[in-house]
């Protein structure tokens, strides 16, 4: 008996065409003797639509092709169900297959999604959304923000976003943090609140985060000018530096002075003075190398 496989892509993640992708995994599927059912989304009621296969197929896994967002999105439409996810990084963001080490070659990726081992990845509730990779509140929301808002899109798009973020960046915010039971006040530039390692660019920002270990981490950069950015995206980042504090936890509170920029796995949130963040540990199936 043939093994259903739901199929979840988006058609416009990326400003990709997928159609060769889509003819290549039904190409996979069946050559490997899978029933593929192939769900497009649309934006409307996509999570609802998503149950309604899941429980009528009972798709041994579920294999998504987009980005970030993609990935959280059926995440939280089968939190619920006992299914391994397969990821085709296919996405503007694809944070999260950057931090799996996925490799760029589509037929190792098929392999992966379809017929690897998986991690029981942690994901992250803050106010109430969820985040499988990385947010953050300042410096970089304002770049996806702006992202967001502009005509420009893929690396371009970022790389003219950031030069304008940079040069138009707002003040530095007092954050107020409670974790680990203790309170601490920092004046930061950024906050990255951290379930990996690091961003889709490949810039490592928490050395040492693991998904999969109960806790995140909050990074807190309280400088940014152009010698610490560089040690970052080249790599090098100074964790022993007075510019930089990495708090682990499993739940935390930050306040801030001001309302600032926050973004969730690459979609901006609106400008925030409170968020309220805790650990939904072993929370979705991952299929890894």
């Amino acid at each position: 008996m043939k093994k259903n496989i739901l199929f979840v892509v988006n058609p416009i993640s990326g400003d990709l065409d997928k159609s060769d992708l889509i003819g290549a995994v039904e190409e996979f599927a069946s050559v490997n003797n899978f029933d593929l059912k192939v769900y497009e989304t649309t934006g409307e009621d996509d999570l609802r639509k998503i149950q309604f296969l899941y429980n009528k197929y009972a798709p041994e896994r579920i294999i998504v092709a987009g980005g970030d967002g993609t990935i959280k999105m059926v995440a939280e439409a089968v939190e619920e169900y006992d299914v391994i996810i397969g990821i085709l990084p296919a996405g503007s963001a694809n944070g999260l297959s950057v931090d799996l080490n996925l490799p760029e070659d589509v037929e190792a990726n098929l392999r992966i999604a379809f017929l690897h081992h998986y991690i029981e990845m942690d994901m992250i509730c803050i106010n109430g959304k969820k985040s499988i990779h990385l947010s953050d509140l300042g410096l970089n929301a304002n770049l996806v923000k702006n992202y967001e808002q502009s005509d420009v899109r893929g690396f371009w798009g970022y790389a003219l976003q950031a030069f304008t973020t940079l040069t138009e960046s707002e003040e530095p915010f007092v954050a107020t943090i409670s974790a680990n039971n203790k309170n601490v006040e920092h004046t930061a530039r950024m906050i990255v609140i951290a379930n990996s390692q690091k961003y889709g660019t490949g810039v490592v920002i928490n050395p040492n985060g693991a998904m999969n270990d109960g806790k995140f981490e909050l990074v807190i950069l309280k400088s940014l000018d152009l010698l610490l950015i560089g040690k970052i995206i080249t790599g090098n980042m100074p964790i022993d530096s007075d510019d930089i504090v990495i708090i682990s936890t499993d739940k935390a509170r930050i306040t801030t002075d001001y309302p600032v920029n926050f973004q969730i796995d690459g979609e901006y949130c609106g400008a925030q003075t409170d968020l309220s963040i805790y650990i939904l540990h072993k929370q979705m199936k991952i299929a890894v190398p």
